[in-house]
Formats: structure tokens, C-alpha cells, sequence
């Protein structure tokens, strides 16, 4: 992967689109203090780690978990890294079985939609719900 004008590019000279939306949600969440956290199951983490670099997003995220493996494996690393409770972290996911499992964490676990993404106003339904707890 490469950046060429801007654009992020894959081997297959294919351009890599994020949502419109994730920057955006990023910087204010990291602007307002919020410690952030990635868990990617992905069988490519260095290719994984090259697009958030690509993308600048490698700056919001203090604790990454990215590697073939299970979601509540990911959140175990999270939890014993970060101090954090699984009661104080909030996860955003597109994979139903993954809501599911989080959930049963005690985080609050929101679906997102392939067709949309993160939004601003998702994670501002997530923020509000997670204030009501």
C-alpha cells in the first residue's frame, strides 16, 4: 500500500476508501480526551498497521489489537493494558456475532451498517446512551 496524490492505494492499484465520516469522529474523540482502542481480527496486521499509518489514524489509538483471533481476545489485551473496566468502554462493530459477545463483557456494544459506517451521529446516540448507564 501507498499514498499517490493523496489517495491511499492497495497492490492492486485499487483505491482505499475509509467512511466519510471516521476522521472526523477520531480527532474530536481524541480532542475531547477519550482513550481509544482498535481490535481488527485481520490475518494482514502489518497491512492493518500500514492504513492506519496511511491514513494518519495511528495518533488517536493508544492500545491496538490486531491479529487472527477472537474479539474477546482482543478485549481481554484491552482491558489488562488499559486499567479500563469493560462497564466504561463503548464498541462499534459491523459483525452481529461480535455485538453479541462484547455485550456480554458489560461493554456497550453498538452495530454499525457496512452501508454507513462509524458516523458522527452513531457515535453520538453511543455517547449519549453511554451516559444514561
Amino acid at each position: 500500500m501507498f499514498r499517490s496524490n493523496g489517495d491511499v492505494i492497495d497492490s492492486l492499484l485499487r483505491k482505499i476508501e475509509h467512511y466519510p465520516d471516521v476522521p472526523e469522529v477520531l480527532h474530536q474523540l481524541h480532542k475531547e480526551g477519550y482513550t481509544l482502542a482498535i481490535a481488527s481480527r485481520t490475518g494482514a496486521p502489518k497491512d492493518a498497521q500500514s492504513l492506519l499509518d496511511l491514513f494518519g489514524w495511528n495518533k488517536y489509538f493508544s492500545y491496538k489489537e490486531m491479529y487472527p483471533g477472537g474479539k474477546k481476545t482482543h478485549f481481554s489485551r484491552i482491558q489488562k493494558d488499559s486499567g479500563v473496566e469493560y462497564k466504561d468502554m463503548i464498541f462499534f462493530d459491523d459483525e452481529p456475532r461480535n455485538i453479541r459477545d462484547i455485550s456480554h463483557l458489560g461493554v456497550l456494544a453498538v452495530r454499525i451498517y457496512e452501508e454507513t459506517g462509524t458516523t458522527k451521529m452513531v457515535v453520538k446516540e453511543a455517547l449519549e446512551e453511554f451516559s444514561k448507564r
